[in-house]
């Protein structure tokens, strides 16, 4: 379907929706779980998504069904109790939390579900094995690895801030600490390639960014293999085996498919395929969530004002976190605003009337729904139903 057929399909969707609206395109979705999930399953291995890109618990479950998949990687403790409450009963949470009523609730969904967390300190140890200790239960626990790429040793660090464990001692040390608590038990590694899944490498006017990102991964990529690999070999012969060694990203599905060190691979904001996306090598996914601006004013040819809009991605602060113009076609922001929390100038090359809508893509997936109680679900030009967002049922898990 070309832009044109597209925009005009959903505009008879959401014509009498009150706008701005957020949509997600469920046809699309189906083309990107497909694409995604197929190297996955062809490699024999297993998919956890990724929640924090969907923030929809009707939606979560669209993809896990789809997928045919029933893992999770959550990003809030109080988002697990929510998951574990819905029925979910393999859940990961990817972020560590030292907050005694956060860990209470994780420890508590362990009553009804696998509810693991992923920690990297002694100091995490202690704080989980004591809210196992209140609740009564055994809560199993996975270390969290960096992956990050440091070619010259201690030189320049390629990758993301986060676990201080950086080699196999490292993690068979933390795994010990693990073993000697009767209230934990030790589920596995959490090992993300940020540098190759996080990175894009096809941004437009930055050929010179995008060949030395490119180098980055290549260069990167054994790296990570043997870290992995080591990891895992140094636990065996310590009689603590990781019976799950996740990674990967949606940026990073065919090389972390590939890696026979892991049993698993996430993904999760390629399913409705955010802005950021589009700037990725090697796959082209369908765009599949959106929000409508209703065009209000036309101070000048070409030139059109929306309202609202003001959906800046977190990160650091450039061009890229704004949101993206969709359709129609030729549609563009203008350089010197930006997009405004109230409104939002565009030029476009296609004639527009007021009362419009313009669609535009957030950065990142998962954000838009802390904007929007609901998702507006579309297939063709028809709303086939509306799913509360995390917001909408009444939950700020960051904030």
């Amino acid at each position: 379907m070309d832009g044109g057929a597209r925009y005009d399909g959903y505009r008879r969707a959401l014509a009498g929706e009150r706008l701005p609206a957020a949509f997600v395109d469920l046809d699309a979705v189906d083309t990107n779980v497909a694409q995604l999930v197929a190297p996955i399953r062809a490699a024999g291995k297993a998919l956890r998504v990724a929640t924090k890109a969907l923030r929809c618990p009707e939606l979560v479950a669209y993809v896990l069904e789809r997928a045919g998949a029933s893992a999770l990687l959550a990003y809030s403790a109080a988002e697990v109790a929510l998951l574990a409450a819905a029925g979910h009963r393999d859940i990961w949470l990817a972020y560590p939390t030292l907050q005694a009523r956060e860990l209470d609730a994780l420890a508590a969904a362990n009553r009804t579900a696998t509810a693991a967390i992923a920690i990297d300190s002694a100091e995490h140890v202690v704080a989980v094995a004591a809210a196992a200790a209140r609740a009564g239960v055994v809560v199993p626990v996975a270390i969290v690895v960096d992956m990050s790429y440091r070619p010259l040793g201690r030189g320049p660090h390629r990758g993301v801030r986060r676990s201080p464990l950086r080699t196999p001692e490292d993690v068979v040390a933390l795994a010990e600490q693990i073993r000697a608590r009767g209230e934990l038990r030790f589920a596995g590694l959490l090992a993300y390639e940020a540098q190759i899944a996080g990175l894009t490498d096809r941004a437009p006017g930055a050929r010179a960014r995008n060949a030395a990102i490119r180098a980055i991964k290549a260069r990167s990529a054994p790296h990570v293999r043997q870290l992995r690999r080591a990891c895992v070999e140094a636990l065996a012969a310590r009689g603590v085996s990781p019976a799950i060694v996740n990674g990967g990203g949606t940026g990073s599905i065919a090389f972390s498919a590939g890696d026979d060190a892991l049993t698993e691979v996430t993904a999760g904001s390629g399913f409705v395929a955010a802005g950021l996306f589009d700037d990725y090598a090697g796959f082209t996914l369908m765009p599949a969530a959106g929000f409508a601006l209703e065009v209000t004013r036309a101070p000048a040819p070409g030139i059109y004002t929306c309202a609202g809009g003001g959906y800046i991605a977190s990160g650091t602060p450039a061009a890229d976190r704004l949101p993206r113009p969709w359709l129609p076609a030729g549609v563009e922001l203008l350089a010197h605003e930006g997009a405004g929390e109230v409104q939002t100038p565009i030029r476009a090359k296609t004639a527009l009337a007021l009362g419009d809508p313009v669609l535009f893509r957030h950065a990142k997936a998962g954000e838009l729904a802390e904007h929007f109680n609901e998702y507006v679900l579309v297939r063709g030009d028809r709303v086939v139903g509306r799913a509360a967002t995390y917001r909408g049922l009444g939950h700020a898990f960051l904030g």
